[in-house]
């Protein structure tokens, strides 16, 4: 059984920084693509980060420049960096396992998180 558990969320002020992590149980984990998606109160889900076993990590226009997404294979675990934070980045942070390449469409990901809420303060 599959299962994503996204660790590292909290409350920091506009300009700060916070780590997510998200630990996969998954057998094959370098295979899977893996990415971030966040929903707000009120708003849909949205793509923030993703990265496959092979290319480059794709980024939502919002967050580029300040997240980073790094996964580790050896570890079964996918990070997101998140830089200079601003408060319109208030969300909850789901990280997604695909078994497809890297896509900021939500319905191509096989495997969810229950989600980790960041608040950022302005």
């Amino acid at each position: 059984q599959v299962q994503l558990v996204e660790s590292g969320g909290g409350l920091v002020q506009a300009g700060g920084s916070l780590r997510l992590s998200c630990a996969a149980s998954i057998r094959t984990f370098s295979t899977y693509s893996m990415g971030w998606f966040r929903q707000a109160p009120g708003k849909e889900r949205e793509f923030v980060a993703g990265i496959s076993w092979s290319t480059k990590p794709i980024y939502a226009d919002s967050v580029k420049g300040r997240f980073t997404i790094v996964r580790d294979n050896t570890k079964n675990t996918v990070n997101l960096q998140m830089n200079n934070l601003k408060p319109e980045d208030t969300a909850v942070y789901s990280c997604a396992a695909s078994r497809a390449g890297a896509s900021g469409d939500a319905g191509s990901y096989d495997y969810w998180g229950q989600g980790t809420q960041v608040t950022v303060s302005a």
